[in-house]
């Protein structure tokens, strides 16, 4: 099984970044779905230049706006 890899970066104005590496394809929203919703409205989901190869390697970046 490939390795996945979730990375978070909150920054300063509250907003969180995530980016999802090792996903391939929709699997990428079912992995984060639950986390997204917690954390509170997605604003951009942006696939990153990963997310178009046809092999093993996939990846997606999203900006989350936090909830207050």
């Amino acid at each position: 099984m490939p390795q996945r890899i979730l990375r978070f970066k909150i920054r300063q104005d509250g907003l969180v970044e995530e980016t999802v590496e090792g996903v391939h394809g929709d699997s990428c929203h079912k992995l984060t779905r639950k986390l997204e919703s917690d954390l509170g409205v997605v604003q951009l989901r942006e696939p990153t230049s990963e997310s178009f190869l046809q092999g093993d390697a996939q990846a997606q970046s999203i900006s989350v706006e936090q909830l207050s």
